[in-house]
């Protein structure tokens, strides 16, 4: 059967090969080829219709061949996949049109991993790296009319073997569930150039797949094109940004050849050249008169510019693109002071306290991820007033739509090159494929404002270190001395050669960091908590308290974290009754930190009495990971200017599972992203004790100092007021300001600690800028009384308006409805005795209904 072939103008294309947004002419042709497409196993036995892109877990899911990996314990039925060849096909027609063109390729945006690609049963390209672009030139070999595309994909996990054998030694490989894989000890994740996390991780199942995982192309031009266009920055100030546009274009012959850009339709600069045969590169200068900069989320617009260029060849138009940019200046500022060495961002001038989270793939089945989930991630970033994003190096470089949302929202993103927690191979295809892949991919992200950092992995540093160094893990001592030196010279090729050359030689100066943690950019520049960044894990890892964040604080917070379940509804969507413990199998299989459960219940004693009830488990599990997220947030914006960026692990999740992340899989916020928000507001009022002594600390994003009032009520959970007072204080801006500081006994005098609430705000001109409420003994110490909920449910401009108020206090009340998913605007809050909330959702439920079905939980339940 002939293939449907998508045509399109590249005007219409987000996957052009040649790395850009959009791209049009009359003479350059793309087809997308991505219908009728099947597959088959090579041995025979199980075959089907495929979707491409796609993966071939998903390809047997749609055929009925298997069942979700993600339900109970499916996982475990799925593992003989990987250890299998699979090979696809389909057919794709080209016109007589398309046949007279001078130039004919085949593009494949993404092959995982090992492919060998036939066309008309021609071998045309074999591939090693899952994160490559392929383009291989096809005149010749396509002809006009029905042509065969087929591709053998070989099993991953036996290539991985096969390399294994031939290695002198093993490669230290963390997070490789080699014994889920039914592979014993045989960690082979480090041989292949493909997404780390699909071989397991301590948050992610071992699905480690094949397939066409990004589009496929034809495409077909005369005479000549543009391969890419990048809009440098060299010098950019409120009065005046002075740009380059380094154009490189493909011609077929000696020619004469005019480049022009165009900005909102307007010519804006032009040069001409003679081009020769091959590759050619032109840059164009030019200015923009008070430019309209890009900032990042809180600080002002993220204004974008669109540049298209335009390609003439002797006299005719024979290709344009359009370049979407943002326009700023960047600074990754690391200047020596009596304390180590700075270590944050600086934005067109401004120093940007980075409030955020680490981003891991949002499925791990990756073609399946649609824009609608791309979009609801950022959007759950900016919604918690977050404005930086790090794409961890365990995972991809991310779908250009990513990019493109963070742009527009103001989403800046710390980049990690995809290497994470192992040791790498050091012979000469693998180094040439990292040095191509490099490459690949800083050209098709680098004119993305929203990139501020290239980092060059996730912590291998630290990895390699002796375990008696800062935070090593020892795994130098595993081997010989000869060992030793041959892994680091591979790790030297990689990080501080191959990586560092790229970046500098594909962007105009943009920075880059070995590897997350450090403290500096040399080798053996370990991470510590005066210079660089820094993973803290002392908390969950290290049984450390909640409270010893503010006494673990480095320059740069890029990872700590806490783990908590999903919500019961998400729970249900991969569990039964019968496996509503988490010790049970299924819950089990869903916990993929080997301390998970243990760690969860022992900090819940510390400060919640631990439920019996399972549903009641989970929900308190979430208040006890927002607790601990909530006490590291305050006490990182509390040491500004000293620390400036403080990203949590992590924002998403790629499956339903129990994890660090604040929104599970299927985007549903938990209690601790709900709390993000708050703690990441742009001023805060932090209260902090210490030593028998309270703090009062505003810290501010805001680019001006704010004339204030601080109000500290204490208050009986009846909500008699039994003392307040108020302070004039002035907040510094972009900073952390002491405000005051009075001692417990003063503020609980004869009260019983257990019974009463701190109350502080932050008021000016009337209004309320933040507060906070603090307890002066942990939760399970309160005396709560089981409220009398007042609940009336009604519906304003579209959305239900929820109205709940009661007499007692109403510690962390969670909204939800069973069998249902529903995005409350508040939710895990505290509700102070006679003050009235309102609570809105969207929800196609009538009022009536949702006042029906509504249900609630506080921490006064067992």
């Amino acid at each position: 059967m002939r293939a449907a072939v998508i045509f399109l103008l590249l005007s219409l294309s987000l996957f052009a090969c040649t790395n850009s947004a959009t791209t049009s002419s009359e003479s350059f042709i793309s087809k997308e080829i991505s219908e009728n497409w099947t597959f088959r196993q090579t041995n025979g036995e199980r075959a089907g219709k495929a979707q491409v892109p796609g993966t071939i877990h998903t390809d047997l899911m749609n055929n009925g061949l298997i069942e979700d990996p993600f339900y109970r314990t499916n996982e475990k039925n799925v593992q003989w996949i990987d250890k299998t060849d699979w090979e696809y096909s389909t057919t794709f027609v080209v016109s007589n049109d398309e046949n007279n063109k001078e130039n004919q390729e085949l593009c494949f945006k993404g092959l995982d991993t090992y492919a060998d690609v036939y066309l008309n049963d021609s071998l045309i390209l074999q591939t090693d790296n899952m994160f490559r672009n392929w383009e291989i030139a096809v005149k010749g070999i396509a002809h006009e009319g029905e042509n065969q595309l087929r591709l053998l994909l070989h099993s991953p996990i036996n290539r991985g073997l096969a390399f294994l054998e031939k290695s002198a030694y093993p490669y230290p490989a963390a997070n490789d569930q080699s014994e889920n894989g039914g592979l014993g000890d045989k960690k082979v994740s480090v041989f292949t150039r493909k997404a780390g996390y699909h071989y397991g991780w301590d948050w992610g199942p071992r699905l480690v797949t094949s397939g066409i995982w990004r589009p496929v192309y034809f495409n077909a031009w005369d005479s000549g094109r543009i391969e890419n266009v990048f809009i440098m920055q060299p010098d950019v100030t409120a009065q005046k940004a002075s740009l380059v546009a380094s154009v490189t274009f493909s011609a077929n012959k000696e020619s004469d050849v005019e480049v022009t850009i165009y900005q909102d339709n307007k010519k804006i600069t032009s040069k001409k050249t003679k081009a020769i045969p091959g590759e050619n590169q032109l840059e164009l200068p030019f200015t923009i008169s008070k430019p309209k900069l890009w900032w990042s989320n809180g600080l002002g617009e993220a204004n974008l510019y669109t540049f298209t260029t335009q390609l003439k060849i002797n006299g005719n138009v024979f290709h344009s693109i359009s370049t979407q940019t943002g326009i700023k200046s960047l600074k990754l500022v690391r200047t020596p002071d009596d304390k180590g060495e700075s270590f944050y961002f600086e934005l067109n001038g401004v120093p940007v306290f980075a409030k955020g989270a680490n981003y891991i793939p949002n499925d791990n089945f990756l073609p399946r991820v649609s824009r609608q989930q791309y979009e609801k991630v950022i959007s759950d970033a900016v919604d918690a007033n977050m404005n930086m994003l790090r794409v961890w190096g365990g995972g991809i470089y991310e779908n250009d739509y990513f990019y493109e949302l963070c742009d527009e929202q103001g989403i800046m993103v710390w980049q990690d090159f995809m290497f994470a927690c192992s040791m790498y191979p050091g012979n000469e295809a693998f180094l040439k494929s990292v040095a191509a892949e490099a490459k690949d991919n800083i050209i098709r992200l680098r004119n993305h404002p929203s990139i501020v950092l290239w980092c060059g992995n996730n912590e291998i540093d630290a990895a390699w270190q002796y375990s008696n160094e800062h935070g090593g893990w020892g795994w130098k001592q595993r081997y010989s001395t000869q060992q030793r030196d041959e892994i680091q010279q591979a790790h030297l090729a990689i990080f501080h050669d191959i990586l560092p050359s790229a970046v500098e030689k594909y962007t105009d100066g943009d920075y880059y960091w070995p590897s997350s943690p450090m403290s500096g950019d040399k080798p053996n520049q370990h991470s510590n908590y005066t210079s660089g960044d820094v993973h803290y894990w002392g908390v969950w890892h290290g049984l450390h308290k909640f409270s010893e964040f503010e006494t673990n604080i480095g320059r740069f917070m890029s990872e700590y974290g806490f783990q908590s379940f999903p919500a019961f509804e998400t729970v249900k969507k991969y569990a039964l009754p019968e496996d509503y413990s988490i010790e049970s199998e299924v819950m089990a299989a869903h916990q993929r930190s080997g301390i998970g459960n243990l760690r969860i219940r022992e900090y819940m004693s510390w400060d919640y009495n631990v439920p019996t009830d399972f549903e009641q488990f989970l929900y308190v599990g979430q208040l006890l990971q927002s607790r601990g997220i909530k006490a590291a947030i305050e006490a990182h914006r509390r040491a500004m200017p000293f620390c400036m960026g403080s990203l949590y692990w992590q924002i998403n999740d790629c499956w339903p599972v129990a994890s660090w992340s604040s929104t599970d899989y299927y985007h549903n916020w938990k209690a601790m992203h709900y709390m993000a928000r708050k703690a990441f507001m742009p001023v805060i009022i932090s209260v902090f004790e210490k030593e028998g002594q309270i703090t009062f600390t505003a810290a501010s994003d805001q680019l001006q100092n704010i004339d204030t009032e601080l109000e500290i009520k204490i208050i009986d959970f009846a909500g008699t007021e039994l003392s307040k007072m108020t302070v004039p204080a002035q907040i510094n801006a972009n900073s952390a300001t002491l405000l005051k500081t009075i001692s417990k006994q003063e503020l609980t005098g004869n009260s019983n600690p257990a019974h009463i609430a701190l109350v502080a705000s932050l008021k000016s001109n009337g209004k309320t800028l933040a507060d906070n409420i603090f307890y002066f003994v942990p939760p399970k110490d309160l005396v709560l009384e089981k409220p009398a909920l007042k609940v009336s449910v009604s519906e304003e401009n579209g959305d239900k308006i929820i109205r709940l108020k009661s007499e007692t206090l109403v510690k962390d009340i969670m909204l939800y409805v069973p069998d249902a998913q529903l995005a409350f605007i508040d939710n895990y809050f505290d509700m102070l005795p006679n003050t009235e909330y309102s609570v809105s959702v969207k929800t196609t439920m009538s009022a009536k209904e949702l006042s029906e079905k509504l249900k609630f939980r506080d921490l006064s339940m067992k």
